[in-house]
């Protein structure tokens, strides 16, 4: 099947003007080692916004005549942009968010590389090291702002869900909206780009002129989570750790919607992190929410959550349903929390330094299907490192369903095994399932073919 594309040239604005001639070769370079592999891919999918296509390998194989490359000139830099998807462009013209995004995923490939590469900058198997480097891809991208009150909210939830779902998303956003607060999600589809766009209408009543959108992802799920072009700030993390850590150094408070298996990894990353003993006494709001007709995913995900981090982790939380005002007030009176406990202890409102977050959370899990098959899935240790390996877990069926090195392990090998305690195994084959049957797995329209088996 062919697929219209245009070829254009595009300059970027701002400090992206000027590569070094060692920077332009890098990104042009097709070897092994070489950036140009991974810079093509993330371009790609910023080009595909809005194509209703979740697969990575499926996209790269669409348009595997896309081409990119850097035209060097005396007064800066051109993209030249071969083959790219239609979409991306309005009577010929590349559509301007779609254009800044583009040049997003340039500046954090170039600067990822230039700062890590050498691996003396940051000491990347230490805590400290590690979100040292979060830091600075942050403060290079311009998300850290400072002299400003906390009112981030980070938005979780599923790429694919249903047509209510997603109009309840941008209800939340609308009320957060009302009261001053922006909104940072994963900046796809779905839940990611709802509460964006309910977001944009509250300010706009507000007159608030200086609403922030930001978009956080990864290299390995940008294309089956194309950033939205509501998305003003938009960074690329090196991978799905530093993503996640990322959210919840820089959010005051987190709202989670329905989602599938990455939203279940998000919320035992999160959870596992406010176990953790040094972090008792933080205040960090946590909401689940959704329409009326989400209620009984809560209540699986609720009992998912009881049956493997016990009722500890289930006070972390609260459940709304069906209440956009009472989640936008609970999301305000929560951040007071979060300014005077930072005013108090001396931390920084854009980033919380003070958030323990161990070493299990921070090291990148490659979800191989041995990796997968020797998870320690069992209750013989501590609560926050069980939530660590159950978010492994949770990763590798993402991997595999959706991304393009995990789709060819799985058509490679067959599905990944995961093993552990049956208590355990029986709980997520139970949220599992009913992720599959509720369709959230993949886009509506898809048939999906699980990637996992569990092992009772």
């Amino acid at each position: 099947m062919e697929y219209d594309v245009i070829d254009t040239q595009i300059s970027p604005e701002g400090r992206m003007e000027v590569l070094s001639k060692a920077e332009v070769g890098k990104l042009l370079d097709n070897s092994h080692g070489g950036l140009y592999q991974i810079f093509r891919s993330c371009a790609l999918a910023v080009l595909n916004c809005g194509s209703g296509l979740d697969d990575g390998k499926e996209l790269l194989e669409r348009y595997k005549n896309f081409d990119i490359s850097i035209i060097q000139r005396e007064r800066g830099i051109k993209l030249d942009v071969k083959g790219a998807p239609a979409s991306a462009f309005v009577e010929g013209v590349m559509i301007k968010g779609i254009q800044e995004h583009l040049f997003a995923v340039l500046r954090d490939i170039v600067f990822i590389n230039a700062e890590f590469a050498d691996g003396n900058k940051f000491d990347l198997n230490t805590t400290e090291g590690v979100t040292d480097a979060v830091f600075h891809v942050l403060r290079n991208a311009n998300l850290l702002r400072p002299q400003v009150n906390p009112n981030l909210v980070v938005c979780w939830g599923g790429h694919s869900i249903s047509g209510q779902e997603y109009d309840y998303t941008k209800q939340v956003g609308y009320q957060l909206g009302l009261r001053g607060m922006d909104i940072c999600t994963g900046c796809g589809p779905g839940a990611m780009k709802g509460p964006m766009k309910g977001a944009t209408i509250g300010h706009a009543k507000q007159r608030t002129s200086s609403g922030r959108y930001l978009g956080i992802t990864e290299p390995g799920i940008i294309a089956a989570e194309a950033p939205n072009p509501i998305v003003n700030d938009l960074v690329i993390l090196p991978d799905i750790e530093k993503r996640l850590e990322a959210f919840v150094r820089i959010g005051h408070a987190v709202v989670v919607f329905p989602g599938g298996a990455g939203t279940a990894e998000e919320i035992l990353y999160l959870l596992g992190i406010l176990l953790h003993p040094d972090n008792a006494g933080i205040p960090f709001p946590l909401i689940f929410t959704g329409p009326e007709n989400a209620a009984d995913y809560f209540t699986q995900i609720d009992q998912f959550i009881g049956d493997t981090l016990g009722s500890a982790a289930q006070q972390l939380y609260k459940i709304i349903v069906n209440n956009p005002v009472q989640v936008a007030q609970e999301v305000q009176s929560g951040i007071k929390q979060v300014r005077e406990f930072r005013k108090n202890k001396g931390d920084a409102y854009y980033f919380n330094w003070l958030l323990k977050i161990d070493t299990e959370f921070q090291h990148p899990f490659i979800p191989s299907h041995e990796n997968m098959k020797n998870l320690a899935l069992h209750k013989n240790q501590e609560r926050h490192l069980l939530a660590a390996n159950l978010r492994r877990a949770f990763s590798g069926v993402v991997a595999g369903n959706v991304k393009n090195q995990g789709i060819r392990a799985i058509e490679k090998h067959g599905h990944f095994e995961i093993h552990g305690d049956p208590a355990i195994m029986e709980s997520m084959d139970a949220l599992l399932a009913s992720f599959v049957a509720q369709k959230r797995m993949k886009l509506p329209g898809k048939a999906y073919t699980p990637c996992y088996r569990i092992i009772k």
